[in-house]
C-alpha cells in the first residue's frame, strides 16, 4: 500500500474482514521489529456501545490484535482518553474493551490518568501523554462520523484522545482547528484503520448510526480526512485543519492524486444525505470556546426540539462556551454562562437536561 492510496471493504464479520483489509493493505511491512511497541487508538469518546455511531467498533480492534499477533507482534496496548466529562474506565467498560484486552491480553492505558509533558509542535507547545512517546508505531482506528463543531472528525481529530484533559479544554479556546493541524506533528500517525461501520454523520456522541458496513485503511491522515471531506460532500474549507495540517507537512490533501482501491463492493449502496443537522441547527446558538461534550449534548437537544415542532418558538439565541465566563447574558448553557439571568448548570449538563430546562424555558415564553 502506498501512502497515496485508500483500500475499503465491505461486509459484516467485522474482525474478519480487518484482517483482510490489513492483508490487502501490508500493514506488517510497515511496522517495525518483533519487539516494536505498537499503540492502538481508538475512539472511546463516550460510554456508548458502537452501534450507537460514536465509537470504535471492539471486532475491528479485535482484527488488528489477532493480525499482528499472528505475525509475532505481542507488545501492543490499546490507549486511549474519553472526552472531557466522561470517564474513560466507564467507556472501556460499556463500549466492550475491558473484556477485548481480558480475551487477547491486552494493555489499555486510559490516557486521561497518564503523566503529560509539553511539546513544541511546529512551533505551538502542546500537553501530549507520556504513553504516546514511547510507542514505535501508532495505529489509528477512528470512528468517521459528523462533529458539532468542526463538521467531520477521522483520522486527524483523533489524536485528541492522547493529550490530557486540561489540554482539550486548551484546544477548545483556541478554537480547535489549529490546535488539531499542530498536535499532528507533534504525534505521528502510522496507519489508520477507519471505522465505517455505521458512524453518526451529524453528532460525535452518536444517537444517529448511518450502516454503512464499511472499514478503510489509509497511511495518511490528511488525504484520509481529505477524503472524508468528499464523501460527507463538505468542501475542505469547510474543516480548515486538514489544509492546516497539510501546510505543516502532516500529509497531502490532493484527492485527484489519490487512489481509491475496493476489496468488494456492497450489493445496496447507501446514500448519504448531503443536509446535515449541525448546520440546520448552528443558527439557534452563540457558542465561544465551547467544550465538545457541552456543544455535542446540546445540539441534539435542539434536534429533538425542533422535531417537536417547539424550537421555532425560542426567543433569544443559546449561549454556550468558555467565551463566556464571568459574563452577563440571557440565556447560557453549562457552568461557564453561570452568570446569566437563565442558565443551566453542569460540567456538562447531559442531553436530556438541555432539553428539559431549554423546554421549560420555551413553555414559559408569552
Amino acid at each position: 500500500m502506498e501512502n497515496n492510496e485508500i483500500l475499503m471493504i465491505y461486509g459484516k464479520n467485522y474482525k474478519e474482514m480487518t484482517k483482510e483489509i490489513l492483508e490487502a493493505s501490508g500493514l506488517e511491512e510497515r511496522v517495525p521489529g518483533r519487539n516494536a511497541r505498537i499503540g492502538i487508538k481508538p475512539n472511546l469518546v463516550s460510554p456508548t456501545p458502537a452501534g450507537y455511531g460514536a465509537t470504535t467498533h471492539p471486532e475491528i480492534v479485535a482484527g488488528i490484535i489477532e493480525y499482528l499477533k499472528e505475525r509475532g507482534y505481542e507488545n501492543l496496548v490499546i490507549l486511549e482518553g474519553s472526552w472531557v466529562g466522561d470517564r474513560t474506565e466507564e467507556a472501556v467498560h460499556v463500549c466492550g474493551y475491558d473484556a477485548l484486552c481480558s480475551e487477547y491480553g491486552t494493555e489499555f492505558l486510559d490516557t486521561q490518568k497518564d503523566s503529560h509533558s509539553l511539546h513544541d509542535c511546529a512551533g505551538m507547545k502542546l500537553d501530549i501523554c507520556d504513553a504516546v512517546t514511547e510507542l514505535d508505531f501508532l495505529i489509528n482506528v477512528p470512528v468517521l462520523k459528523g462533529h458539532c463543531q468542526t463538521r467531520i472528525t477521522c483520522a486527524l481529530k483523533n489524536m485528541k484522545g492522547l493529550i490530557p484533559n486540561k489540554e482539550k479544554r486548551h484546544f477548545h479556546s483556541m478554537g480547535l482547528h489549529k490546535p488539531i493541524a499542530h498536535l499532528n506533528t507533534g504525534i505521528h500517525q502510522d496507519f489508520i484503520v477507519v471505522d465505517n461501520i455505521c458512524g453518526d454523520l451529524d453528532f460525535e456522541d452518536g444517537g444517529n448510526p448511518v450502516q454503512m458496513d464499511r472499514i478503510l485503511t489509509a497511511a495518511d491522515p490528511v488525504l484520509c480526512d481529505a477524503y472524508v471531506c468528499s464523501l460527507l460532500e463538505y468542501e475542505l474549507s469547510d474543516v480548515p485543519y486538514i489544509q492546516l495540517a497539510e501546510e505543516l507537512g502532516v500529509g497531502r490533501a490532493d484527492l485527484s492524486k489519490a487512489v481509491i482501491r475496493c476489496l468488494n463492493q456492497r450489493e445496496n449502496e447507501v446514500k448519504i444525505s448531503a443536509g446535515r443537522k449541525i448546520v440546520e441547527l448552528k443558527d439557534a446558538v452563540e457558542e465561544v470556546e465551547s467544550c465538545s461534550a457541552c456543544y455535542g449534548y446540546l445540539i441534539p437537544a435542539l434536534d429533538r426540539l425542533r422535531e417537536e415542532g417547539i424550537l421555532k418558538k425560542l426567543d433569544t439565541k443559546i449561549s454556550i462556551g468558555q467565551g463566556y465566563r464571568g459574563k452577563k447574558g440571557r440565556l447560557g448553557i453549562g457552568n461557564c454562562t453561570r452568570g446569566f439571568e437563565c442558565h443551566l448548570k453542569g460540567c456538562p449538563p447531559t442531553e436530556g437536561e438541555i432539553y428539559e430546562f431549554l423546554k421549560n424555558y420555551i413553555r414559559k415564553i408569552k
